[in-house]
């Protein structure tokens, strides 16, 4: 298991694209869940479907989501030490994301996706049943958050940022 120590920058690095953060929001009494991702450097947003709530579905979802981008956006993943990751070394192999986990009781190490998550219980309140939100629900919501200004990026769009990385001829690697 790698530490968020090891990972080569302090969590308040955003300066490189391709770092995520991921988290669960859970529903009442810990019986559903929602895979929530979140890119460090532009703050765009991917949630993940998960029909049950293990590890073999968060692997699955995981290495989807993961698969559809370029090799220069999905350079780390950081995570809490929840035991949906316990496939964690399987994702790595699966997609080449080097999965690190944040210090026990540390959340501040995942500060874009904590934040990330109080946005979503707008659209998820706590103690509610979230196994009804299919995927083009949850798809819903990330485009809705995706093209929220955000003060933090001088009230640009995560997806005008992350768009950008995408087509900019400086990163030819990421198209």
């Amino acid at each position: 298991m790698l530490s968020v120590h090891d990972r080569g920058f302090e969590p308040t690095d955003r300066s490189e694209a391709g770092h995520w953060e991921g988290d669960l929001i859970c529903g009442i009494e810990n019986r559903s869940a929602i895979g929530t991702l979140v890119e460090r450097h532009t703050r765009y947003v991917k949630l993940l479907h998960l029909p049950a709530f293990n590890s073999s579905e968060m692997h699955t979802a995981l290495v989807q989501v993961l698969r559809d981008l370029p090799p220069a956006l999905r350079r780390t993943l950081t995570w809490d030490q929840g035991t949906e990751m316990a496939k964690h070394l399987k994702v790595t192999l699966d997609t080449g994301t080097r999965v690190y986990f944040c210090d026990a009781g540390s959340p501040w190490q995942r500060g874009s996706n904590e934040n990330t998550n109080g946005l979503l219980r707008q659209y998820f309140p706590k103690s509610t049943d979230l196994s009804g939100h299919g995927p083009e629900h949850l798809a819903f919501v990330e485009q809705q958050l995706n093209h929220r200004p955000r003060m933090v990026l001088g009230d640009r769009t995560p997806h005008e940022l992350f768009h950008a990385l995408l087509t900019s001829a400086e990163h030819p690697s990421l198209r």
